[in-house]
């Protein structure tokens, strides 16, 4: 099998059980990731508008931007790193690429934590995405100006601890999920 096949399939199952564990959620996973942005309150953030079966990351988010800026991600066109656009409860959104929604309007904002959106993870900080290379480019861009912290956020039924990986694929520095916190090594 080839590591696109690996992928594909990995990527599958895994969207399987996320939406299995979407369907259970009562909501209250974000409560994890508050406490653990509560010790970087005032750093810029950005966070993501979850779509169809993405654990919500967006209470957390809210009570981050009581603290500091937050933004959201942006997609400027394949092929390119992420931009952030300043964000809050007030901001009016609109449909973006991919059918994420994105502010209509805003500031620039280089994040220096993210929370980062994943169909699969391992806890040695490997992430699978969508496939599109969207947060790989734009952690390693960022990270090459100075320190960027990834943190993923997702359903426990997402862990995967045999992830096919590229050695383009940027590391997670840790994972927080509706159970845990996981430090990656």
């Amino acid at each position: 099998m080839s590591l696109a096949e690996a992928k594909a399939a990995a990527r599958a199952a895994a969207f399987a059980r996320r939406a299995e564990a979407h369907a259970a959620d009562p909501g209250t996973g974000a409560g994890l990731l508050s406490s653990v942005l509560a010790g970087h309150r005032g750093v810029p953030l950005s966070g993501y508008m979850p779509m169809r079966t993405e654990i919500s990351p967006l209470a957390a988010m809210e009570e981050a931007a009581a603290h500091g800026p937050v933004c959201v991600p942006v997609i400027e066109g394949r092929g390119l790193p992420l931009k952030f656009r300043a964000w809050d409860s007030d901001t009016v959104m609109i449909p973006g690429t991919f059918g994420a929604q994105v502010p209509e309007a805003g500031d620039w904002i280089t994040p220096q934590i993210l929370i980062v959106p994943l169909v699969a993870f391992s806890r040695t900080g490997g992430r699978l995405g969508y496939g599109g290379g969207f947060y790989d480019r734009t952690l390693e861009g960022l990270r090459a100006r100075g320190p960027a912290l990834a943190i993923g956020f997702a359903y426990a039924a997402q862990e995967d601890p045999d992830l096919p990986l590229e050695a383009t694929d940027q590391r997670l520095d840790m994972i927080v999920t509706e159970t845990e916190v996981i430090e990656v090594p």
